[in-house]
């Protein structure tokens, strides 16, 4: 297996380039039929493919002043790796979050083909700009897909 296919190298990368906020970059790495979600807000507000990740993303780093994503425990099990790690989001206005993750990925030939994080949504909301989920709110929801019935997840709303 080269490193380009190797499932840890893969996540790292992916990692290393949402750092960047490198939208292109990051959309490179993700199968076309890609999910992703956050798991806080459960499997109704998921994206799918690259386009829609990275709308979704965009949403909430594009406009932060800094992004970091902060190394942690890699481990992998074939296609299956889960990455402890954190994050610093900086507003321009100077509110700062430091969010730990868990993220789950799967990768196949080479592209993540499922991105489920794990956090804590009133540690960002604690944190974040009063006007934060409003403007969150506001942002183009095109992206949105329910991934309930796809990844077996039931909806609890």
């Amino acid at each position: 297996m080269s490193d380009n296919d190797d499932p840890r190298a893969v996540v790292l990368r992916l990692w290393r380039e949402l750092g960047r906020r490198d939208w292109d970059a990051v959309a490179a790495l993700l199968s076309a039929d890609c999910i992703y979600l956050d798991m806080p807000t459960g499997p109704t507000l998921a994206a799918k493919g690259p386009v829609d990740t990275v709308k979704r993303l965009r949403i909430g780093l594009a406009g932060l002043a800094e992004y970091a994503n902060h190394d942690g425990l890699l481990i992998a099990d074939g296609p299956d790796v889960v990455y402890e790690h954190s994050e610093t989001w900086v507003w321009p206005t100077g509110e700062r979050a430091e969010l730990p993750f868990v993220t789950v990925h799967r990768v196949e030939r080479g592209r993540i083909s499922l991105w489920k994080d794990y956090w804590n949504l009133d540690t960002l909301t604690a944190a974040a700009p009063p006007n934060w989920m409003s403007d969150f709110a506001a942002a183009d929801m095109s992206w949105i897909y329910d991934a309930s019935a796809e990844l077996g997840i039931r909806s609890v709303r």
